[in-house]
């Protein structure tokens, strides 16, 4: 009898832009981008894999400081377009944003049963103490790993500096290190040492048979309040009076509190009763808003506030878009709101 030769595992790079794609070019000097179909003539350590690797490269590249909700659709459409070609993705982005796009892919994704495993570097990829080569090589090898025939991480997952973290989960935190992503309030899916250690406990499965469901509609009739002490009212009144604005994210104190004047607490009811929703997200870098914990914050539970629990401020703002796009009603937005989606929230 003969024996079929073992199927290759098949990769689809999307390099989006970001400062890994970046080598010197010879005449100028200055940075470019390289050609991705080419990848492993930067990175020959790829060969050893044996995987079938191809690419697809943003024509022009993004910075990601320019990334939006279009970028967000193009990179959810080229994976819908090849999602039953490749066993898995991997999507080079600059760190800036990577994290929005991360959440913002988890939540437009539905059903996902694949890797989408995004990655970057804080050095260029040509030059020779960049970061870019390890974080492109171990996020290839998560987006192959299987086990039983079925992907071991069927997440949108950021891979940086030998930890893999749920893309929902993270937010860009140093500017400086190679270390530059955490996930405060979730445990790492996979370490990366002498051997990938996933915690398999952690990963998020989808039901199975599901088929995925790519959700394009986003509304970014969306705002975000940064508390201080001494914000006035002519601050808040300018940004809940904003043209069409249908979200309002507070970024509040501590474990969800805020000032008790008086005229913010009015303010807060008329923004709701005008039809809008609040959604309670702390500013602290680990922890969850509990609303009524304090007296500062029952009055905002009690105008109508959602508490944003220990949801990161990237993945707050991508899902009040992702779900104001999405749900049919104001009922239904408030409902998802409160609670999770694809696993953001404890």
């Amino acid at each position: 009898m003969q024996v079929q030769p073992e199927k290759k595992i098949s990769l689809l790079i999307i390099y989006t832009g970001g400062t890994i794609g970046m080598v010197h070019d010879p005449v100028t000097r200055s940075l470019v981008p390289i050609d991705f179909s080419h990848i492993s003539d930067h990175v020959p350590e790829l060969l050893k894999f044996g995987f079938d690797l191809h690419a697809v490269s943003f024509d022009p590249v993004q910075d990601s400081s320019n990334i939006d909700p279009a970028v967000w659709v193009k990179m959810a459409e080229i994976i819908e377009k090849n999602y039953d070609r490749y066993d898995g993705f991997v999507v080079l982005h600059g760190t800036d944003t990577m994290a929005y796009s991360a959440s913002a892919l988890s939540f437009m994704l539905e059903n996902l049963a694949k890797p989408v495993i995004f990655t970057g570097s804080q050095l260029p990829i040509g030059l020779l103490r960049t970061d870019g080569r390890e974080n492109l090589i171990t996020a290839i090898e998560i987006a192959a790993a299987r086990e039983n025939g079925r992907p071991i991480v069927p997440e949108v997952c950021i891979c940086f500096d030998n930890e893999l973290t749920r893309g929902n989960r993270t937010t860009k935190y140093s500017a400086e290190h190679f270390d530059a992503f955490n996930s405060p309030n979730y445990p790492p899916l996979a370490v990366v040492g002498l051997h990938i250690n996933y915690n398999r406990n952690h990963i998020r499965h989808p039901e199975p048979g599901a088929k995925l469901k790519v959700h394009k509609e986003i509304d970014t009739n969306v705002a975000i309040l940064k508390l201080f002490p001494g914000i006035g009212r002519n601050l808040v009144q300018a940004i809940i009076n904003t043209k069409g604005l249908k979200g309002l994210i507070i970024e509040t104190f501590g474990a969800g509190n805020a000032p008790t004047y008086k005229w913010f607490i009015d303010d807060l009811r008329s923004f709701i009763a005008g039809g809008g929703i609040i959604f309670n997200v702390t500013q602290c870098h680990g922890g969850s808003v509990e609303m009524g914990l304090y007296e500062t914050s029952r009055e905002m539970l009690s105008a109508g506030v959602i508490s944003g629990r220990d949801i990161t401020s990237e993945a707050s703002v991508t899902k009040f878009m992702h779900l104001l796009g999405r749900c049919k009603s104001r009922e239904e937005v408030i409902r998802c709101l409160g609670e999770s989606i694809a696993g953001e929230m404890t």
